[in-house]
């Protein structure tokens, strides 16, 4: 009885205090001083996540895309305390360096397709995306052509919220909140024709770059068609425009691949990545470059690379980052992630078979997604009460209502087993029965 009112009283100052200074992202602050936090969690183990008040809740989202490893795993604690006591910071700023960073930036390669073999580090996804905008218009500028600094993105891509990444985005929620969207930014179908389109609308002279998650995620876990990425290494060869792909969910075997890109037979000139490279345990993303975009980058850039983050290469994730890559290899958690990602469509295709409003399932690797049909934007969606359905049941699962969608996105941690993925299936299916 103690514990049950000591957990109360800590819940209550804990919400109380949330509420008057902590600023919650891509959340409803309204809401926030209305109810105040969803879940304060405490404890994460595998797959599961508990709160304040001693809920057990399964994460099939691996939190924001990312848990990729699950909850709790000690070895990268244990990391992370032996490189603070060694050398827990020191700036690669002016050439400076250390041990952990060179590994990983090696380690790294060795998981790249092709010859994207250089890394840029980061603190994250949208700085990686920022780093990467800048660094093709830059390096159009030194080749002589700095009228091609114009990006072109998908519709419903999702790319970060630094003032790029947003400007990138193709998710109009993300523009509306501000009114400081970077100019140079357009934004395609996923559509071969319009690419096309906009290319000759826009001048080839003037593009830098094209920019695509391999599968979006945010944007509703949408799969392009199989020949479309092979369509646009083409157009974009043809037509002098560099590719960079968004692996920040994709990234370190979520698709059942090192990276997404490889399932669709193309190797793009950068890749981004953040997230699965420590399994949300550490801070880090960066950009990684061709050995051809490096070499005439640095033969042709005068005077510093003027591009720099305070914790571009921080020794404490890398060596985190370092420990997660190994524990991924070591435990053929990359089989496990098709093993599992076929039982889960398989899944999905059942709850489809039970539920006559489900029009669409989809899956790739631990990708998922369940589309509901939804006549239009302006009819209210159910799957944000499918997923508080499912909370009820012991389930963390995702809403996509974005243009006019109506999608339950998945993404699992890599450690998921058969009898938990079932576990997962049946929640998700009762959760559907129980609001439609």
């Amino acid at each position: 009885m103690a514990s049950v009112v000591t957990n109360e009283k800590l819940k209550n100052e804990l919400v109380e205090l949330d509420k008057k200074h902590f600023i919650h992202p891509t959340s409803n602050m309204k809401q926030l001083q209305e109810e105040g936090p969803a879940f304060i969690f405490t404890e994460g183990d595998g797959i599961y996540l508990k709160d304040v008040e001693g809920r057990t809740l399964i994460d099939s989202l691996s939190s924001l895309w990312n848990v990729n490893i699950g909850h709790g795993r000690e070895e990268l604690g244990e990391v992370a305390k032996e490189q603070m006591g060694k050398l827990a910071f020191t700036s690669a700023f002016s050439n400076w360096s250390h041990e952990p960073i060179i590994r990983l930036a090696a380690e790294v390669a060795k998981w790249t397709p092709g010859d994207l073999n250089v890394t840029f580090f980061t603190s994250g996804g949208s700085e990686a995306n920022d780093t990467a905008f800048k660094t093709v218009r830059h390096y159009w500028k030194i080749n002589g052509k700095p009228e091609k600094k114009k990006i072109i993105s998908r519709k419903k891509s999702y790319h970060g919220v630094a003032m790029g990444a947003t400007s990138a985005t193709g998710i109009p929620e993300f523009h509306t909140f501000t009114t400081s969207i970077a100019p140079d930014f357009y934004y395609v179908d996923s559509t071969i024709e319009s690419l096309k389109e906009m290319i000759e609308k826009e001048g080839a002279d003037t593009i830098a770059a094209f920019i695509s998650e391999p599968v979006q995620g945010s944007g509703g876990v949408n799969l392009p068609e199989d020949s479309y990425f092979k369509e646009i290494r083409k157009i974009c060869d043809e037509n002098d425009i560099l590719i960079i792909s968004d692996e920040v969910i994709c990234g370190f075997g979520r698709t059942g691949t090192n990276f997404g890109m490889e399932n669709f037979g193309i190797v793009p000139d950068i890749i981004t990545m953040a997230k699965g490279v420590t399994s949300g345990y550490a801070p880090l993303g960066g950009m990684v470059i061709s050995e051809k975009l490096h070499k005439e980058i640095y033969e042709k850039t005068e005077g510093n690379f003027w591009h720099g983050y305070t914790y571009s290469g921080h020794p404490t994730a890398a060596a985190v980052a370092l420990k997660n890559l190994e524990i991924i290899e070591n435990e053929n958690l990359i089989e496990n992630v098709r093993t599992m990602g076929k039982h889960m469509l398989e899944g999905f295709e059942w709850i489809k078979e039970q539920n006559k409003q489900v029009i669409d399932v989809r899956g790739i690797g631990l990708l998922g997604a369940i589309s509901l049909e939804r006549e239009s934007a302006d009819v209210e969606p159910v799957t944000p009460k499918i997923v508080a359905e499912a909370l009820k049941r012991g389930l963390i699962c995702r809403a996509v209502v974005y243009d006019g969608q109506d999608t339950l996105a998945f993404a699992p941690p890599f450690i998921i087993n058969k009898e938990q993925m079932d576990e997962m299936i049946t929640i998700v299916n009762e959760s559907i029965q129980a609001v439609l």
